[in-house]
């Protein structure tokens, strides 16, 4: 159990108990029941039941050795554990794997993922009392001190998980939350992470019976007697009040931060400069784009969950019109709904935005489900009416097949490289194309002391006809409402 293999070794006792019966039944590679004619199809759910799934290509070891002395003083050692109640084989392990991938940007060293075939998950363990034992094998094998498992666990399932494997689990949910953690920088990231992990805890307190208790009164009290009793305050409760306070004040602090964001936006929104906002899946390469479209300079890591700070650059059409182009935070398959919340007021500027730039990893294995990760997402914040274009990244080192597949699904659709710079041609084009165009017609003759009005007609609105006359320059054009006020004073 030590050794991790590409293939995959079951853990099926009942599979061996069957073998030595003498029973004429036929099991696949998996370990899995091969049902012959007449069977009813609940065999294999009870042989898939009983099996945990070792996933292989899941171990992190260290390939630079001269790491291996700091790095072990602050990575802990995790087994994946996931539930797979629908889907194929191959999507519960890409799952587990996306799963290992958020580990390790959390500090962990991952040393094994098991998967349990299962109808539904076990209301009291999760993953089944037998095969939570079976799990707890398997961490004492490894070595491991954390489990982690692909999914969000109720509080009774962790404590009960806890209770048998003897080592600290977490779940899918507190994973991110870390990783958000970890990687916010700015005053509102901060708290926008800090509040989901409050609204997260909440409902996770619990107590420790009598060492627990401040309530004052009788024996509780010590004997004193008269005069003690009241109702007192239990540590949990005490702590529920805490953090009801914190999460009060930082919903505060965040409302003021989003007024100054929206103030930012609405002056932007006066001065009719139109928005491009940057969304897609973690790692899929939204900073990138970014620093090729504009030379923002902003942190680029082959990491998930790299930029949490939303970053807000300015740039220009190839025809000179002004835009702003807007990185936001990268979305994930059930992204936990505490944070969804809390980065409420952040993914707000995708839903005020003029074109929303959905990029996609071409070189991941399934980015049709990573797209409607993201339009999840966008829905759940009232982002569906932007008109959107997808962004098909990484094509240096895509599938050919893949790229086809998707520009098919997808007709809106651009395929670029934003390590090689292949396609930004094409996309600048494209977000020139579907930005919003000024159309107020105006004809004016400007004076030539007014040269600074003849250069904003020129770069903020569209140029018919220019003429050079003895009173001044003599100007048709379309323009943005803002510019039509300005020029008024001059119409012909």
């Amino acid at each position: 159990m030590n050794n991790m293999t590409a293939e995959h070794t079951i853990l099926n006792r009942r599979a061996e108990a069957l073998a030595d019966s003498g029973e004429d039944e036929r099991y696949d590679e998996y370990g899995f029941l091969i049902e012959d004619e007449g069977t009813d199809g609940d065999q294999f759910d009870r042989e898939a039941r009983s099996a945990l799934r070792r996933v292989g290509g899941l171990s992190t070891e260290l390939e630079d050795v001269t790491e291996v002395e700091y790095r072990q003083l602050r990575l802990e050692h995790v087994v994946l554990v996931g539930v797979w109640t629908e889907g194929t084989v191959e999507d519960a392990e890409a799952n587990l794997r996306e799963l290992a991938a958020l580990a390790e940007t959390a500090g962990s060293e991952v040393l094994a993922g098991v998967l349990q075939r299962r109808t539904k998950p076990d209301p009291g363990t999760w993953l089944g009392s037998g095969k939570a034992k079976e799990l707890r094998d398997i961490v004492v094998a490894e070595g491991a001190d954390t489990v982690i498992a692909d999914g969000e666990l109720a509080p009774s399932q962790r404590r009960a998980l806890e209770d048998v494997v003897k080592v600290k689990v977490i779940d899918r949910t507190a994973l991110i939350l870390d990783i958000f953690a970890q990687h916010a920088k700015s005053k509102e990231g901060k708290a926008q992470v800090e509040l989901a992990q409050l609204q997260y805890l909440l409902p996770r307190l619990r107590g420790w019976g009598e060492s627990m208790s401040r309530q004052a009164g009788g024996q509780a009290a010590g004997g004193q007697g008269m005069g003690s009793r009241g109702p007192g305050e239990t540590k949990i409760e005490l702590d529920r009040r805490r953090i009801n306070s914190r999460i009060s004040k930082l919903k505060r602090e965040l409302s003021g931060m989003k007024t100054v964001r929206d103030t930012k936006r609405h002056s932007r929104k006066a001065g009719h400069v139109p928005s491009v906002a940057i969304a897609g899946y973690t790692n899929a390469g939204k900073s990138s784009i970014l620093n090729r479209l504009t030379g923002a300079g902003v942190l680029v890591e082959n990491q998930l969950f790299a930029t949490l700070d939303p970053t807000v650059r300015r740039s220009q059409t190839p025809d000179g019109r002004p835009y702003t182009l807007t990185d936001t935070v990268g979305f994930v398959r059930e992204l936990p709904h505490q944070l969804v919340e809390a980065f409420r007021s952040t993914l707000e500027e995708v839903g005020e935005s003029d074109l929303l730039l959905h990029v996609v990893d071409g070189s991941h294995p399934d980015p049709e489900s990573q797209i409607t990760a993201v339009r999840g997402v966008l829905s759940d914040v009232g982002a569906t009416d932007v008109k959107e274009v997808i962004v098909i990244n990484k094509a240096d080192v895509a599938d050919p097949e893949v790229i086809d597949r998707l520009t098919r699904a997808e007709k809106h659709s651009v395929v670029v490289s934003a390590r090689t710079g292949a396609g930004f041609e094409e996309l600048l084009d494209l977000i020139a194309d579907e930005l919003p165009k000024p159309d107020i017609r105006v004809d004016v003759l400007l004076p030539y002391d007014r040269g600074d009005l003849v250069s904003r007609v020129h770069s903020e609105g569209e140029v018919l006809a220019s003429e050079h006359t003895a009173d001044g320059t003599r100007v048709q054009a379309k323009v943005t409402p803002t510019l039509e006020g300005e020029l008024a004073a001059y119409a012909v």
